[in-house]
């Protein structure tokens, strides 16, 4: 897999740097080129994002943050079979639980739902820190809407953490899911009310939470370039018409001539 030249593999995390000095220099330089390839593209261009973590795979696969980037990069491509397995791999190797709740909605993505609320019961929830927590929490949430379990989803998520003021990174995704929670179940007041509180706590543009708003209020963007697209099909039609006009006027003149060829004629 190319790689740019301008890449040169110090952009990675100080941490993930620490586990390939494990390596020999030559090999842990071009693991970190591909760790950092993938970084860059997973959000925009997952597929290819999943082929540099396949090199990096076969490179090192005895690294736990290979593994684990091995693991976003099948997640982000919806392989959750293979994510899964990664992921698995990469906490054996590292011991610690922060990939417990993307473990757990693996399991969803899998038809399993009901695996994925048991992880949300196990010990591990409690060992991860608040953020992970509330990973955890949209996870086992996600997991009561795919078995029906409206209600159940809702107060899934209600906590200290949606109650808060504060605004934290998971905030915005918190709310979002809540509202999107409460609109399913038909209780539109207060999904606007949480919709509003998603988008006012969303400074990276995480969630969809100002479309979902303008949906419920009837609002309906037009993109500016089917607009010009659509005056430049109005011209062109303008210009047939007058066309067409000027053909009518052409066959008038020639029914003219013809008339006072045929008056001559009788003469």
């Amino acid at each position: 897999m190319p790689i740019p030249p301008e890449v040169t593999g110090e952009e990675i995390d100080p941490d993930v740097r620490q586990e390939l000095m494990s390596l020999p220099k030559g090999l842990a330089e071009d693991v970190s080129r591909n760790l950092v390839m993938v970084a860059q593209l997973i959000d925009e261009d997952p597929e290819k994002a999943y082929e540099y973590s396949r090199v990096a795979l076969r490179l090192a696969s005895r690294v736990a943050a290979v593994r684990e980037a091995a693991g976003f990069a099948a997640y982000a491509t919806q392989k959750y079979s293979e994510a899964l397995a990664e992921f698995r791999a990469a906490r054996r190797m590292s011991g610690g639980v922060e990939l417990w709740p993307v473990m757990a909605d693996c399991e969803r993505g899998l038809n399993r739902p009901e695996r994925a609320l048991a992880m949300a019961g196990e010990p591990e929830v409690q060992k991860l820190d608040k953020a992970g927590q509330v990973e955890m929490r949209l996870v086992a949430a996600g997991a009561r809407r795919d078995l029906g379990q409206l209600d159940a989803a809702i107060v899934t998520l209600q906590s200290p953490e949606l109650a808060s003021n504060a605004v934290h990174p998971w905030t915005a995704r918190l709310r979002y899911a809540y509202a999107d929670a409460l609109l399913a179940a038909g209780r539109e007041r207060e999904a606007r009310e949480w919709f509003a509180k998603a988008l006012e706590s969303d400074k990276d543009g995480a969630t969809d939470a100002s479309d979902r708003l303008a949906e419920m209020d009837g609002i309906e963007f037009v993109d500016a370039f089917d607009e010009d697209e659509a005056d430049e099909e109005s011209d062109r039609g303008d210009v047939v018409d007058v066309d067409v006009d000027v053909d009518d006027d052409e066959d008038d003149d020639f029914d003219e001539d013809d008339s006072d060829d045929s008056v001559g004629d009788k003469s």
